[in-house]
């Protein structure tokens, strides 16, 4: 698939639902793969207005921010984004953004270098998408590699949030998921929304 044809993709999924956070993070991460970092810093704005505590986010707009030389901007993002990261214990976004700083001669926020210290009880875990301690799923959602990773990563609530989300993917992007080039998309997708990139 061609970088116009996932940029086509997503921005109908984005204005199909203005609300879609995981849409704007797709189209915006097609526009930063394309070399068009004005609309993707823009995209990526749209996904930290609709849910500010995806870590992810700050490190690829930061990306393109630096690519059109607004450091100062790229900076301010990075420093969130790391204490976001840290909070929620998201520690693959963290330590890039922590290597970025650096890079960039910036001082790294103390709370890189904390980890959540929220308790986590028995039939719970710390959320890779919402960054809280909640109730794990009864069981694993698919038997693969990837089902386990969600189990024990992925709280029963958003898994939840995800079976809806899911099913607008798939009717937006019109995926039939007996195409394994559609499964992978589907599985991209929900990686993505899920935190688990």
């Amino acid at each position: 698939m061609s970088d116009s044809d996932r940029i086509d993709q997503f921005r109908k999924m984005a204005e199909a639902d203005p609300d879609n956070e995981l849409g704007h993070f797709s189209l915006g991460k097609a526009y930063l793969d394309a070399g068009l970092t004005q609309p993707a810093i823009e995209s990526f704005e749209r996904v930290i207005q609709l849910n500010p505590n995806i870590a992810k986010v700050y490190q690829l707009l930061a990306t393109a921010l630096l690519k059109e030389n607004r450091k100062d901007e790229a900076i301010g993002r990075l420093t969130r984004g790391v204490e976001i990261a840290a909070a929620k214990g998201d520690l693959m976004p963290k330590n890039e953004m922590v290597k970025m700083l650096k890079d960039l001669g910036q001082v790294v926020p103390e709370s890189a270098a904390a980890v959540s210290e929220q308790a986590i009880g028995e039939g719970e875990l710390l959320c890779s998408r919402c960054g809280k301690v909640r109730n794990k799923m009864p069981s694993q959602p698919f038997s693969s590699a990837l089902g386990k990773l969600i189990f024990e990563k992925v709280c029963a609530g958003c898994w939840c949030e995800w079976i809806g989300m899911g099913t607008k993917v798939i009717n937006e992007l019109r995926l039939p998921l007996n195409d394994p080039k559609a499964q992978k998309i589907f599985d991209q997708q929900m990686t993505e929304f899920l935190n688990l990139r």
